[in-house]
């Protein structure tokens, strides 16, 4: 049976601003985090002594536990109240950026980024939760839910070119610049309008196995290719894999208390943006994870170069950002949605078949549709994805959509790394990266089109 929470007075206009600004500090610090480290990633790997696969590992230990996690963040935003698991995400991240800077070797910096990803998990799934608690009117929501994404957008922007800057200094600042945003954050939280809460048990045996599914997939995908995909080990994984996955959907479809309720696919509009969120969330972050190693490897840019170079795509975004709320307004957010994965996946497709020694100027302007793309994704599906459910479930439908674009990002890197590391060359692999990634997108789009009544 459907629990619901006790009511709470609404929310004073200086609490909804508090309410906003935390929220969206919450996704700039999370979204920073799994921007910043791409530039510094070739320092890192010649400070450690690490490869490829460790470079990728460095990455995704971040976004597989925020990926992992985040139905955890979203029930436990449920059970505890958002303005709690907040706190106590942000308290989490905070702890993990300062054991990532002090980092002896690359386990413990890969133990880090764990722990940030577990951090990362509880703020993303509540800040929305705060913004649904904090706006009760659909229009309200929709704009707030754009400035939420406007947090995003500009840590998108700051991230290469700030990790570039701080990376001359030492790739260890890259961390040490998340501590006082914490502060922050604590400061904007506690004049927050107090969470209700919702009483009901933890699944547990759905979060482990959710766990489980997703760290096998991605240590499989990643170590495959590296060691090959036959190897004992890999087999293992897929293995692994695939059991845990049974016994996470049994668990939710026969469980009492699922974390991730099925009913929820019943939706065409929540199964087929969760579809779109996984895929273009994949397909950005595979670009500059894979970019970031092309300027730098293959074209001998510098860190700050190389950050620069995705400013045209990351700063363009943060600056049309706030045109993506009047598009939702007059052409609905099916049709804003379709126009964001139509840019992606045209960006993707010149970015495959540009030639290979093109002045990287070139390549930093085809980025630039892959960035505006995202952008004019996330919110629309993020507003048509709260829309389907009540306000009990918020948290968990956050968790749900932030579990698909944040497990498209981890799977998106482990993937197009992987594809890198088993191609006779880096252009290669490049080119099948992107073509694949575009051809799937303009087929996503195309399925969209069944939704525009739905707008």
């Amino acid at each position: 049976m459907t629990q619901t929470r006790p009511s709470i007075p609404r929310p004073t206009p200086v609490q909804q601003r508090a309410a906003l600004g935390v929220a969206m500090l919450g996704f700039f610090v999370v979204a920073l985090d799994a921007q910043i480290v791409n530039v510094a990633l070739p320092s890192m790997g010649t400070e450690l002594g690490t490869t490829l696969s460790g470079l990728q590992w460095i990455v995704t230990g971040y976004t597989l536990l925020f990926s992992a996690l985040q139905l955890f963040g979203g029930t436990m935003s449920d059970r505890i109240g958002a303005r709690r698991a907040y706190g106590i995400g942000m308290l989490i991240f905070a702890l993990g950026s300062a054991a990532c800077a002090a980092a002896p070797t690359l386990a413990v910096l890969v133990a880090g980024r764990v722990l940030q990803g577990v951090g990362a998990a509880m703020i993303t799934p509540t800040s929305l939760a705060l913004i649904r608690e904090a706006f009760h009117d659909a229009v309200q929501r929709g704009r707030a839910i754009t400035y939420w994404a406007l947090g995003g957008s500009v840590a998108a922007a700051a991230g290469p070119v700030l990790g570039g800057v701080l990376t001359q200094f030492g790739w260890r600042w890259i961390f040490l610049v998340n501590l006082p945003v914490g502060v922050l954050a604590f400061v904007i939280l506690s004049r927050v309008a107090a969470s209700a809460r919702l009483s009901a048990p933890f699944d547990w045996i759905g979060q482990v196995s959710a766990v489980m599914a997703l760290g096998s997939l991605t240590y499989g995908i990643i170590e495959g290719g590296s060691q090959g995909y036959s190897a004992p080990e890999v087999l293992i994984a897929f293995g692994l894999t695939v059991l845990a996955a049974f016994v996470f959907l049994f668990a939710q479809a026969r469980g009492r208390n699922p974390m991730m309720p099925l009913d929820l696919f019943r939706s065409s509009t929540v199964s087929t943006g969760l579809g779109i969120a996984f895929v273009s969330m994949a397909a950005f972050y595979g670009v500059v994870f894979v970019q970031s190693l092309y300027f730098q490897e293959q074209r001998g840019a510098s860190a700050l170069m190389t950050g620069l170079l995705f400013l045209p795509m990351t700063g363009l975004v943060a600056l049309l950002n706030p045109l993506v709320a009047r598009l939702m307004e007059h052409l609905g957010k099916i049709v804003t949605a379709i126009i964001g994965v139509l840019m992606m996946s045209a960006g993707l497709i010149a970015l495959a078949f540009i030639p290979e020694q093109a002045p990287m100027i070139y390549t930093a302007l085809l980025m630039i549709p892959v960035g505006l793309g995202g952008s004019f994704t996330v919110p629309p599906l993020t507003a048509l994805i709260l829309d389907q459910v009540p306000a009990e479930r918020t948290g968990t439908a956050s968790g749900v959509l932030n579990t698909a674009r944040q497990m498209g990002g981890s799977l998106g890197i482990a993937v197009f790394g992987a594809v890198l590391a088993v191609q006779p060359d880096f252009q290669a692999g490049l080119r099948l990266d992107y073509l694949g990634a575009g051809v799937l997108l303009l087929l996503l789009a195309a399925a969209t089109l069944r939704l525009r009544k739905a707008a």
